[in-house]
């Protein structure tokens, strides 16, 4: 299905195929192999425009599309989550600068951004802070013409290879989530460095290290917005990143199921009946994974007002679906899956991170609860009006 795309949406759709083709896979396994972080290709892919659909035209881009992000990373992913993480990333970090930045500040970085020259971070994840947003322990106190922040972020994705990071502090911990606010720190600043690289299971392409704040002196002009507005903002955030996450698990099923139907046809086993079942099982669930993702996306940039729970279908089910997708291509293809040249293995591997990061699933199944309570309680008050 086409999804009724325009013609950008298929040339994008054309462009990041290649790319991934021609700068991914030649590159993939030995970028898992060594846990080495893609510069290159990102870089290159930056050449070719594809970073300038997370930025707005007026910055350099071409419109932050969520549509355009869900293509592209689907692409990407179907090749290498990995790489096709390190390239969306890019996407999670500019996001809040984007929509919640002032002018002074989008001028400043997103062209940037947008051609490739500045890769860009989100930096929210705590060791006691990763689904329990409004715990984070990182500090941010005003000192004159400064924020001085302090504070250890974990498992953040591109975290010792950007330039530019979003970092979640708390400016006032008596209030809780609605004492954090979102500060634009760059690579160089006093005080700000790098601390345990992690050694993952998956997406081993994107590099995943502590970003550590000891003091770290940050221009009051890089406060996002006003303070207090950091977990609004991360929220938010998320929403319009989720459907992206979605993409790259949904690459994966589509890259599994591709190479599980590869080798039914060359060994002859499309003429067994178990077979075609698991094969058409595949092949309805990665299509009906695709289906929600880009409903969601039209969804989004259409304009619509609220799509948490739209957000949130949009990475719980390609991701669950991602990982039955690559273990049914591992049961179908017996031990050849499991060699590393036949990457299947990988792609279970990589497969496992999309329930994980973002959001766990199991938070996504709460958000949605919420969210169709909430619609509940908004129908009942409006028959009782």
């Amino acid at each position: 299905m086409e999804y009724f795309f325009t013609d950008e949406e298929k040339q994008l759709k054309e462009k990041a195929r290649a790319a991934a083709e021609t700068l991914v896979r030649p590159a993939c396994s030995e970028l898992d192999e060594k846990a080495e972080f893609p510069m290159q290709i990102v870089k290159k892919m930056g050449r070719l425009g594809l970073l300038k659909i997370f930025i707005p035209t007026e910055y350099g881009g071409s419109g932050a599309r969520v549509m355009d992000m869900c293509i592209a990373c689907e692409e990407v992913s179907r090749v290498c989550a990995g790489v096709a993480t390190a390239y969306a990333v890019n996407a999670l970090g500019s996001g809040p600068i984007v929509y919640f930045a002032n002018e002074n500040q989008k001028k400043k970085y997103l062209p940037g951004i947008a051609s490739g020259d500045l890769l860009c971070a989100f930096g929210l994840t705590e060791a006691q802070a990763g689904s329990d947003v409004a715990n984070l322990q990182t500090t941010a106190r005003r000192e004159n013409e400064y924020y001085i922040l302090n504070g250890v972020k974990q498992f953040i994705s591109s975290g010792s290879v950007s330039d530019v990071y979003v970092v979640l502090a708390s400016t006032d911990k008596s209030r809780g989530a609605r004492g954090i606010s979102a500060f634009i720190v760059e690579k160089d600043t006093p005080g700000f460095s790098f601390g345990k690289k992690e050694n993952k299971l998956g997406i081993r392409a994107s590099i995943t290290t502590e970003l550590v704040f000891e003091e770290c002196r940050v221009p009051a002009e890089n406060l996002m917005g006003k303070e207090g507005m950091g977990f609004i903002y991360t929220m938010r955030n998320f929403d319009r990143a989720r459907p992206g996450v979605g993409a790259i698990a949904l690459g994966i099923a589509q890259g599994a199921y591709e190479t599980a139907l590869e080798f039914a046809y060359d060994h002859d086993l499309l003429g067994n009946q178990y077979i075609q079942r698991v094969i058409a099982d595949m092949a309805a669930e990665v299509e009906a994974a695709r289906a929600l993702i880009y409903a969601s996306a039209r969804m989004i940039d259409a304009g619509a007002r609220n799509f948490t729970k739209e957000a949130s279908f949009a990475k719980l089910f390609p991701s669950d679906i991602a990982v039955k997708v690559t273990c049914a291509a591992i049961e179908l293809m017996g031990p050849h899956a499991l060699l590393t040249e036949q990457r299947v293995e990988k792609m279970l591997r990589d497969a496992k991170i999309t329930q994980i990061y973002e959001g766990t699933n199991q938070i996504q199944r709460a958000q949605i609860a919420i969210e169709l309570t909430r619609e509940l309680g908004t129908k009942d008050k409006a028959q009782k009006v």
